[in-house]
Formats: C-alpha cells, sequence, structure tokens
C-alpha cells in the first residue's frame, strides 16, 4: 500500500457500512440519557438521590422506574460504545501506522473537549462531551495494550467505583445549585465553569472500565456480529440487567418512599450498588439490543432510532438546549413548576422530537452537523476522502 493510499483509506465509515444494533442501542439509550438528566433540574423541598420527594403517587412511581431502568444505566452503555468505536477507529486506520491513528484519536479527543466545555458553559453544565474527550486522550494509551491489560484496567476502577463513599441517598433540602438553575448571565458562566472542570476531569474514573470493556469488545466486533456471539450477548444481556434491577431497588424503593432513611452504615453502600450494578446494566442493555437487532427489518421506526443513534452528538446537544430553555429561571423557568412524571414526558417529547428530526435527516440524505464537524477535525490532518461520513463509534457517546 502506497503512503496516498493509506491517507485515502483514514476515513470514517459510511452509512451503508454500519451495523445496525450499536446504532439502535445509541439511539434507544437516549431516551434513558434525556430521562437521567432532565429530573435534576426540579425545585422541592427535600430531595433523595437527585429527585425531589414529596410529590403524587405518579411522581414516586416514575422516580422508581428512572432509579431502577435508567439512572446510572444508560451512561455506562455510552462509555461502552464509546470504547467500542474507539477500537474500530484503530482497526480501521493501523495501516496507517501508530502515530497517524494516534494523531487521529487526539484530534477526535480534542473536538469532543471544545464542543463539550461549550456546551457546558452555554446550555448544560453536566454535559459529558468533554469528560470522553480527556476519557479517550487518557485511553491512547490502552489501545495497543494486550486484553489482559485492557480487562485489568476495567477491573481495577470497577471495584473503586463500587466502594462505598459519599452518601448520596440521604435525605436533604440542597436542590438544583446555580451551575443548573442560574439567575442570570454572568451568574451562569461563573458558577458553571468549576463544574465543568469537575465533570471533564474527575468523569473518567467512573467511565473507565466501560471504556476499556468497549475497546475489549470492539476488538472482536461482538456487536457487530450477535449472531457470531448470541451466546456470550444473551449471558450478558440475562446477568447484567437482572443485576441493574436487583442492585438498583435500595436506592430506587428509597427514592419512591417505600421506607424511611435507614442507618449511615447501610445507607453508605446503596449508591456505590446502584451504580456498580448499573455498568452491568448498561453493557446487558448494549448486548440485549444488538440480539433484538438480528430479528428487526432496518426500515419504519427501526430504522428512525437507528437514525438518532447516527447521529447521537447532535441529538445529545439538542436536549441540553432544551433543558436550557425550559428550565433556566431568566427563559421559562419551569422547574419549580414540572414534576418528576412532568419532567419524564418532557423527556420523552424531546427524544421523540429528535427521532423525527434524525429520520427526517436520514431520508433527505443529511448528516448530523456536530457529526461533520468532529469528524472533519479529526481526519483532516490525516487527508481522508469524505471525512462528513458518520463512523460507527456514533458521535461522542
Amino acid at each position: 500500500m502506497t503512503a496516498e493510499s493509506a491517507r485515502m483509506d483514514a476515513a470514517p465509515t459510511g452509512l451503508s457500512e454500519r451495523a445496525l444494533g450499536p446504532d439502535l442501542a445509541r439511539g434507544v439509550m437516549l431516551l434513558f440519557i434525556a430521562l437521567a438528566n432532565s429530573h435534576y433540574f426540579l425545585v422541592g423541598q427535600r430531595y433523595v438521590g437527585g429527585f425531589p420527594v414529596d410529590g403524587s403517587r405518579v411522581d414516586d412511581a416514575v422516580a422508581w422506574l428512572v432509579s431502577t431502568f435508567v439512572d446510572g444505566r444508560a451512561f455506562p452503555m455510552f462509555g461502552l460504545l464509546f470504547g467500542y468505536g474507539v477500537a474500530h477507529i484503530v482497526r480501521r486506520n493501523s495501516e496507517l501506522g501508530p502515530r497517524a491513528v494516534n494523531r487521529i484519536l487526539r484530534r477526535r479527543s480534542l473536538v469532543l473537549i471544545v464542543i463539550g466545555v461549550l456546551d457546558a458553559l452555554l446550555f448544560y453544565a453536566g454535559d459529558i462531551l468533554a469528560m470522553y474527550g480527556v476519557l479517550l486522550f487518557v485511553g491512547i494509551l490502552l489501545v495497543r495494550r494486550s486484553d489482559a491489560w485492557v480487562l485489568a484496567v476495567a477491573a481495577v476502577f470497577f471495584v473503586l467505583n463500587a466502594l462505598p463513599g459519599v452518601d448520596s441517598m440521604s435525605i436533604s433540602t440542597a436542590g438544583p445549585d446555580l451551575a443548573a438553575l442560574p439567575p442570570d448571565l454572568a451568574t451562569m458562566f461563573t458558577a458553571r465553569a468549576p463544574v465543568a472542570a469537575i465533570v471533564a476531569l474527575g468523569g473518567p474514573i467512573g467511565f473507565a472500565c466501560p471504556f476499556a470493556i468497549g475497546l475489549w469488545a470492539g476488538r472482536r466486533r461482538i456487536l457487530e456480529r450477535p449472531a457470531e456471539y448470541r451466546t456470550l450477548l444473551r449471558v450478558v444481556a440475562a446477568v447484567g440487567i437482572s443485576a441493574a434491577v436487583l442492585g438498583a431497588q435500595p436506592a430506587a424503593l428509597l427514592v419512591a418512599g417505600v421506607y424511611g432513611r435507614p442507618g449511615d452504615g447501610l445507607l453508605q453502600w446503596f449508591g456505590p450498588l446502584h451504580d456498580a450494578t448499573g455498568v452491568l446494566g448498561g453493557f446487558g442493555y448494549a448486548a440485549l439490543i444488538c440480539l433484538v437487532s438480528v430479528r428487526l427489518r432496518n426500515g419504519g421506526l427501526v430504522a428512525a432510532v437507528a437514525a438518532v443513534g447516527q447521529r447521537s452528538m447532535t441529538c445529545y446537544l439538542l436536549q441540553s438546549l432544551v433543558w436550557f430553555v425550559v428550565f433556566t429561571p431568566f427563559l421559562l423557568g419551569l422547574a419549580g413548576t414540572l414534576t418528576v412524571a412532568g419532567t419524564a414526558l418532557l423527556a420523552f417529547g424531546v427524544w421523540a422530537a429528535s427521532v423525527a428530526l434524525a429520520e427526517w435527516m436520514r431520508r433527505t440524505g443529511r448528516r448530523g452537523p456536530f457529526e461533520t464537524l468532529t469528524r472533519r477535525v479529526t481526519y483532516s490532518a490525516i487527508g481522508g476522502r469524505g471525512a462528513g461520513a458518520v463512523a460507527p463509534a456514533g458521535g461522542a457517546r
């Protein structure tokens, strides 16, 4: 292969080459991301695990559902898919050599950090794109390590995040801070800057395990070949989702008001148990959706949801814009008006709108603008063709 042909191979995967499973999983999980993020804006008198309590029975039921099936379960799946996509980039561009591949990954890291910081400052303080950028920048050290190394790193960070720590499930009166609900523009920027830095720099600790497992799975193309890895995926789906549901119950039942606050010795384990089993649940969701995708026809609603997965960064940033408009006090300011159930309906509506938008873009041959920007920056230094094409890693997640 000549140097010129090698440079021409440095390009993201085209739409026609993409596997349905990962895109469909990412599209479904964006609904979960919306549900997981939106309830943290709500204003109430008391809070448990980020949910305002003392609402209606319907609010309690919705809080239980979100805490059981969504919170701490969607983001690990995106971490898994992110690592999976990095493995794909490394494999696709391997003939360019390690230095060129590292340059591709570093440029991708940089653009994620820049977009993420801007989103955190302008729209949503809890943005995770910058965190993924930092994770990728550090994760480059793993891409050519052995499987044993990668799995060992995953195990270490899984254990670290399962240790008892700061109590996040206690009842308190502390609601959304100034970074979430700033009263004016000046406060918005000053309050959000440190929060954005903490999320970007500290977040990778919680996502290193899913990233490493995704890197390992991506080397084997497990999610792209669900028929070949059917047994493994079935085991992961059954064990992971079961563990996530059971492990969530101590926290989820507390959030729903089924019982009162337990002692500190017991309570300190609720958050870590919820988070650790949530990682397994994220793996289980990805496995289940990829298994189901084998039996689905890539058309209609399935194609529309997959189109969201192909444009996941654009659709994620659309959510940030909606939260900014709906909850910011100097805009609509509905943080004190909406309930847990009402916010869940809002999250579903935002996701449904993104499905409609992504389907329109798919039918008219348009790619997500932020996916196009990311890939153009990522591959421009290598001289790859078709820099606007959408890669199977799917945006930032």
